[in-house]
């Protein structure tokens, strides 16, 4: 009895399995579906090649971003370019400070005002 049932099932699955293997999903209008791999492939394929193009941007944008570098309070610095009537405290003859404006070349050193200077 038991090789009866398995002649059966043989023979069904020789008759179904390669129209089942050989049968691919069509879509409503006639045409062939793609599959879910081939779709899932091709979502991916074209998320990586915006994601590939936008960090090759970023990448060469942050070289061109300006950064800001944290000098400490009392650090003397160097002036990069030259500053045009500049708010300055000079010394006169007598050593007594006086408000003016000044052209600053560029090269020269900003420091900050000793203790005895912020006295007067």
């Amino acid at each position: 009895m038991t090789e009866v049932i398995i002649s059966i099932i043989v023979a069904v699955i020789r008759v179904f399995l390669p129209a089942v293997i050989t049968a691919k999903p069509t879509a409503e209008d006639g045409d062939k579906a793609t599959t879910l791999r081939d779709t899932l492939r091709n979502q991916v394929r074209g998320t990586w090649g915006r994601g590939v193009t936008a960090l090759a941007v970023c990448a060469i944008l942050a070289g061109c971003a300006a950064r800001t570098i944290y000098v400490p309070d009392g650090t003397p610095v160097r002036l990069r370019e030259a500053l045009e009537n500049v708010q300055v405290w000079v010394l006169d003859k007598d050593q007594k400070p006086v408000a003016t404006k000044m052209n600053i070349p560029e090269g020269w050193y900003a420091l900050p005002m000793s203790e005895p200077e912020k006295g007067k």
